[in-house]
């Protein structure tokens, strides 16, 4: 009679499944069969199983490595008065850069739209007398947009990026659909960083 078993080999950290056909009698392998395997039954075996029932040897064990940590330096931070580093790829809020000059980045293109993937971004556009394209509406639900940093990845001109706040929840649903003015004044409150992040990883974009 031929049967299917998991059989336990024998190895330096304990055992290992090993599947294999054998017949009934299995004296004739290798391998241990065992399901799993029995605990040892000599004197030394149950002299420690009981020292640990009895003393409670895992109990001290846990509180041996808490009292190894009490004295290193924790690995928190208090924040919100410390905050940790952020990488210059970090992809937070959204703004909508100006040239030094004031004017406005955006031209209008709508590749941040065509390629938003959660459909997120919404653009109007119309020309202007001296010939160039603006936008008259650039709306971003934020409760859609995914962080995936398409936008500013598409975007030829860096009009639109995800800035370094990570710090802007709201009460309301509404606080979370940034329109045009939104955008800029975020774009004019961390222009100086996010400058420098884009200076920071411009050899690798």
């Amino acid at each position: 009679m031929s049967l299917t078993l998991k059989l336990f080999r024998a190895s330096k950290n304990g055992y290992r499944i090993i599947p294999r056909r054998f017949d009934s009698n299995c004296s004739n392998f290798k391998y241990v069969c065992v399901t799993p395997p029995e605990p040892s039954m000599t004197m030394s075996a149950i002299t420690d199983r009981a020292a640990q029932t009895i003393f409670w040897t895992e109990l001290v064990r846990g509180f041996a490595v808490t009292l190894s940590n009490i004295f290193k330096e924790p690995a928190t931070i208090n924040y919100p008065f410390e905050k940790g580093p952020l990488s210059p790829r970090f992809r937070g809020e959204h703004a909508l850069r100006r040239y030094p000059s004031g004017e406005e980045r955006c031209i209008a293109c709508k590749l941040c739209e065509a390629i938003c993937p959660a459909q997120a971004i919404t653009i109007e556009a119309e020309s202007r007398e001296d010939g160039s394209r603006r936008t008259t509406r650039y709306d971003i639900d934020m409760t859609k947009c995914i962080y995936c940093g398409f936008c500013q990845e598409a975007c030829p001109v860096d009009a639109i990026v995800e800035g370094p706040n990570f710090e802007f929840s709201t009460e309301t649903h509404e606080e979370l659909l940034y329109n045009k003015e939104k955008l800029l004044n975020n774009g004019d409150k961390w222009e100086s960083e996010i400058a420098s992040n884009i200076y920071a990883d411009h050899l690798y974009r």
